[in-house]
């Protein structure tokens, strides 16, 4: 890992109509709209479906790095991520962000301890940790 401070830069641009693009160095161009709640056409990613998907993704690559580190065996995560937006103090924001987290594990393997680990990476996700939401989540373990 780098050194702190780390800086990711995009580039964003749009016309008074249609999509907006979306643009890194070195990585594919996206196309975002407005969502269908806010009169966009609803058939593209979104400023809120790309933050809710930036949560699910965290929490998986987050709990990648903690499983990694105390070399834990386990076969697959997937997140379901729900962020629900509402107006507080008159502005709209997310509110809430609902995590489900299912982890596939070896027979045998340690159940309890999957979970701490699951709930670690909730704690430490660096996306969820520069939100007002408090994420919450739920876990559900099976075996390979």
């Amino acid at each position: 890992m780098e050194p702190y401070p780390h800086r990711y830069a995009v580039r964003a641009g749009g016309a008074p109509e249609g999509s907006v693009a979306l643009e890194s160095q070195g990585l594919p161009s996206l196309s975002s709209a407005a969502p269908a709640e806010f009169g966009g056409p609803g058939d593209q990613w979104s400023p809120e479906t790309l933050l809710v998907a930036a949560v699910a993704d965290c929490f998986i690559l987050t709990f990648r790095a903690i499983a990694t580190a105390s070399k834990f065996a386990w076969g697959r995560v997937e997140c379901r991520a729900e962020g629900v937006v509402d107006r507080r103090d008159g502005k709209p924001q997310f509110t809430e962000l609902r995590l489900h987290a299912t982890l596939t594990v070896p027979e045998g393997a340690n159940v309890e301890r999957a979970e701490r680990l699951l709930e670690k990476a909730e704690q430490t996700c660096l996306v969820t940790n520069s939100l007002k939401a408090t994420p919450t989540l739920t876990v559900e373990i099976s075996y390979l």
